[in-house]
């Protein structure tokens, strides 16, 4: 039975299945298509926000270094990222290249955990747009009613037609094609850098030395105490990261993390990329070192224009505006902030169907759901599913208590693609590697320490809940899964071979 769980595809067959017909998605990317999507998923609701929260809450004027810490991290497992994207550019990202070095029941698990990720995020983003929606309309003098406006003023019946409305027009221009995506992306993200542009520019005139004294303050130590609520390192362990000092950074980087959710979608395009050897490590590594300057120069604008003590939590960059002076920059920036939106809206959106389709041409999930578009060479019916079923959610569902599972399961990915880099190598010496990880196993090792680490500082609930979706995930693929995999069935010519740790006859590397 073990041999069966553990059964891994191999490299050539996964590649071999993006040709056949029925299946095949059109390849029409290009390095900057992959870098726009990648900037638009990174800047979103992390810059806008939370610089402002953790600034006032855990590292003042060093959030800066929270956000190259995080940063960091995430480089770590782009670098992995980069290696398998290059060598396996087949659609589904961590699930792809886990099914690859892992096997299939480690693949499964991965891909559910993907698909709750990119799920429950484009619902969390397309509330937030909503929020900045009808706050212009209202800035304008136009109201939604109540019932249709969000959960938090409607009594009884609530629904965020905004939200809603959002996902299924994003749906509706994902089914029409890649690069309609891509082009309407393009025009979206260059509004949204040049918010942020304005931002670092406009803003620097308005600094003041005096607020970044002192850059680092004085440690606070939490209280330990404990319970679902607390950190699980301070549940399991008792001990607390402090707020403030040099650990206040690295407590404020596991909440700034969020801003960075999404640089790995980018690896879920990798098989509609016309060539993904080369493109796709300069998508990846690309779009995630200029939005991490990007985060840094902004953090350090808006922490010198306002003292840190004095931040808004809920509008930070534009409230520092406001407390200038300069209202017309808040309305400015708000604008931004909404359109910016709408593309981490889509591009999680983008990469939640990719997951959803390979792991139904794998057979783990219906086939209905593996068809593409005849005209446009999409997967529309995944597409369509998931889009209204988001749609509902984003809808209904009241989610601010469920956006740290985002965080735990972008982290519990990057641990598992940097194991997988490290056991493929080993099984399959012979790939072409277009693109290499430097100091394998060194650097994949400190890729998953650091990515523990900062699961680690989230919270205890948001590991019972994240488990509880483990636990059910694998309740399916036993129902499910396991009995229709195509691997298993021998179809389409795929050769299963023992496991993680075996190696591959000789004719492999033919």
């Amino acid at each position: 039975m073990s041999s069966t769980l553990f059964r891994t595809k191999k490299v050539e067959q996964s590649i071999l299945d993006t040709e056949e017909p029925e299946h095949a998605l059109k390849k029409s990317l290009s390095a900057l298509d992959l870098t726009v999507f990648g900037v638009g998923v990174i800047i979103g609701t992390g810059i806008f926000v939370l610089t402002g929260t953790v600034a006032k809450n855990n590292a003042g004027p060093s959030v800066a270094l929270a956000f190259v810490v995080a940063g960091v991290v995430c480089a770590l497992a782009a670098l992995c990222y980069a290696e398998f994207a290059s060598t396996l550019p087949v659609a589904g990202s961590a699930y792809t290249f886990s099914y690859a070095s892992l096997g299939e029941l480690p693949a499964w698990i991965i891909g559910w955990d993907l698909v709750l990720e990119f799920a429950l995020g484009t619902a969390v983003v397309a509330v937030g747009w909503s929020g900045y929606i009808a706050s212009l309309l209202d800035n304008a003098g136009w109201q939604l009613p109540e019932a249709l406006s969000g959960r938090d003023g409607a009594e009884g019946f609530g629904f965020d037609i905004l939200a809603a409305a959002l996902v299924l027009v994003l749906t509706g221009v994902l089914v029409l094609g890649m690069k309609l995506s891509a082009r309407i992306t393009s025009i979206v993200v260059a509004v949204k850098v040049v918010v942020v542009l304005v931002v670092i520019i406009a803003g620097a005139f308005f600094v003041k030395g005096d607020n970044y004294d002192p850059f680092i303050p004085k440690s606070q130590p939490v209280e330990a105490g404990g319970g679902l609520h607390s950190p699980l390192i301070q549940t399991l362990f008792g001990w607390a990261p402090a707020n403030f000092g040099v650990m206040g950074i690295f407590t404020a980087a596991s909440v700034v993390f969020f801003a960075f959710i999404g640089f790995d979608i980018v690896a879920t395009a990798a098989e509609e990329t016309r060539n993904p050897q080369r493109d796709m490590p300069r998508g990846i590594l690309g779009s995630l070192l200029i939005c991490t300057t990007l985060y840094v120069a902004v953090s350090i604008v808006v922490t010198g224009m306002q003292h840190y003590s004095q931040l808004s939590v809920d509008a930070p960059l534009a409230d520092a505006f406001k407390a200038t002076g300069h209202p017309w920059y808040a309305g400015f920036i708000s604008f931004g902030a909404a359109v910016g939106l709408t593309t981490v809206c889509m591009i999680l959106l983008l990469g939640q169907t990719r997951v959803f389709f390979a792991m139904s041409r794998d057979g783990l999930l219906p086939r209905f759901f593996s068809r593409v578009h005849p005209r446009f060479k999409t997967p529309h019916r995944p597409t369509v599913l998931l889009g209204v079923i988001i749609a509902v959610v984003a809808g209904f569902t009241p989610l601010s208590e469920l956006a740290e599972l985002v965080n735990i399961g972008t982290l519990f990915a990057f641990v598992i693609v940097a194991i997988s880099v490290i056991i493929l190598r080993r099984t399959r010496p012979d790939l072409h590697r277009a693109f290499r990880t430097p100091w394998v196993p060194a650097l994949p090792a400190l890729s998953v320490a650091a990515s523990l680490w900062l699961m680690l500082n989230l919270p205890a609930e948001t590991w019972v809940r994240f488990g509880a979706w483990m636990v059910l995930g694998v309740v399916v693929y036993f129902l499910y899964g396991r009995s229709h995999s195509r691997l298993g069935r021998g179809e389409a010519g795929a050769e299963a071979t023992a496991g993680p740790g075996s190696r591959p006859p000789g004719r492999d590397s033919e």
